[in-house]
């Protein structure tokens, strides 16, 4: 890409409206989801991996296959799709099953067929096997902490909140505040205030909530404060991996927020950082209650 970048587009009233009216919508699901049953949450998980694997498997296939579509050639996509969607699929049910570590060789052996099938048509193949552990292992490590760790429902529903405050946050005081650009190559439209304001936004939601359980909030203020610099950088990593394709956005499968990926990219990386520290490092994020 060559020439001065554009300035960013400012949304107009019904933009806006129509990104928070799918973002409340798509937050309501997904607490639904969690407070009802672990096997619908997972097999919801499950759904979002599907989207997600279709827009993925299109944003890092080659040009020359990308144009095999719009010549109207035969499109191999649907089949990357498959596999990894099945390779998480698979992998969730062995880990509701108690089969973690089949789980875990369920999507190796996804990745590996992923990349073995676009290496035969020479369509990038280590970035369509990257997606299927990407987009997996946040999955397991989702449906892990609402199934298996102590107070999974408040740990899950807490790590959404800082996700959600993180990103808000970031969005209302760029917009308002302005200021330098975080990363402009990555990144144009992130700036260091709304980064910080993100943040601050995530410890006092997330101090509220613990409030609300009736746990230790300041803790849990400090906590959101600095693992919202997680949700950050899962931003930054898919902006950039968005950038190396060339792309803006993913998709636009969702109204006013872009595709999938476009809205699960925060919450990728710090659902794995987050199954980490609960399972590995043993803890509390709640800071209280029973661990």
């Amino acid at each position: 890409m060559t020439g001065t970048p554009a300035a960013p587009l400012r949304r107009s009233g019904m933009e806006w409206f129509t990104r928070t009216l799918f973002g409340l919508l798509l937050a309501g699901v997904a607490i639904a989801v969690l407070f009802y049953d672990p096997v619908w949450f997972a097999s919801v998980v499950a759904l979002v991996g599907l989207f997600a694997a279709r827009e993925w498997h299109r944003l890092v296939r080659t040009g020359q296959m990308a144009g095999s579509q719009a010549a109207g050639g035969h499109h191999p996509i649907h089949v990357q799709t498959i596999v990894t969607a099945l390779a998480i699929v698979l992998a969730i049910v062995l880990l509701l099953n108690g089969q973690g570590w089949a789980a875990i060789a369920a999507l190796a052996a996804g990745a590996v067929l992923s990349f073995t099938l676009a290496m035969r048509r020479s369509d990038n193949p280590l970035w369509h096997a990257a997606g299927t552990l990407y987009l997996g292992l946040p999955a397991l490590a989702l449906v892990s902490l609402r199934a298996f760790a102590p107070q999974g429902l408040h740990v899950v529903l807490g790590l959404f909140l800082i996700v959600w405050a993180t990103d808000t946050g970031a969005l209302i005081c760029g917009r308002m505040i302005g200021g330098p650009k975080m990363a402009p190559r990555l990144s144009p439209g992130k700036t260091w205030a709304g980064t910080i304001g993100g943040s601050l936004c995530a410890a006092a939601i997330y101090g509220l909530y613990l409030g609300l359980l009736g746990f230790n909030m300041l803790a849990g203020m400090v906590f959101a404060l600095l693992f919202s610099i997680v949700a950050h950088c899962g931003d930054l990593l898919e902006s950039a991996i968005k950038r190396h394709f060339g792309k803006k956005d993913s998709g636009s499968m969702i109204p006013g927020h872009g595709g999938v990926l476009d809205r699960m990219d925060s919450t990728f990386l710090a659902s794995m950082v987050l199954a980490l520290l609960v399972f590995g490092a043993h803890l509390n994020p709640l800071f209280g209650g029973h661990s």
